[in-house]
């Protein structure tokens, strides 16, 4: 490790990979609540987050496991799942009066089509205005799940018409 005088440690959040201290503080001074999403292998959970000086305070959020509630059956971790969980969020965010956020990925990795623009695909769609370019969602037969069912018995774009009919009927 180097030492001496002018050698500086780095924040603790950083050294660990889990803040990108400049672009959060890009965020923060637009003075607009952030549509974080944050990924793991099984889930996805979108929060509407609002800065205030004693921290950051959730106002709405949304997990692919309360998708369970309106009979989606099929994994959790893939694009079908993230929009209709984004979709949610984005109806929850409406009903307590948000109607704008700014798109907060974090560090992961931002690919045209993928699991995160698919969540913000369903917020979008849900009435939440997302500063955005249509270019980067995926393709409606993706977000359906048809590329899964052509290798699985279980019929999600089924599912996914079903599910979100059920979650736009809960919330008109």
């Amino acid at each position: 490790m180097a030492t001496g005088s002018r050698y500086r440690v780095k924040f603790r959040r950083v050294r660990m990979g889990k803040t990108d201290y400049r672009a959060r503080k890009q965020l923060l001074i637009s003075r607009k609540p952030r549509l974080v999403v944050r990924k793991s292998l099984k889930n996805t959970q979108i929060q509407i987050i609002v800065p205030e000086q004693s921290g950051d305070v959730t106002l709405v959020c949304a997990n692919t496991q309360d998708l369970k509630k309106y009979g989606f059956t099929a994994a959790t971790g893939n694009i079908t799942s993230a929009y209709l969980a984004g979709l949610l969020l984005g109806y929850r965010a409406k009903k307590k009066g948000q109607t704008e956020a700014i798109a907060d990925l974090g560090l992961y990795h931002t690919t045209k089509g993928g699991l995160l623009f698919a969540a913000i695909k369903g917020a979008v769609d849900a009435g939440l205005e997302i500063p955005h370019d249509p270019k980067i969602f995926p393709t409606q037969d993706r977000i359906m799940g048809k590329h899964i069912d052509k290798y699985r018995k279980t019929n999600i774009a089924e599912q996914f018409t079903a599910v979100k009919q059920k979650i736009e009927g809960e919330f008109r």
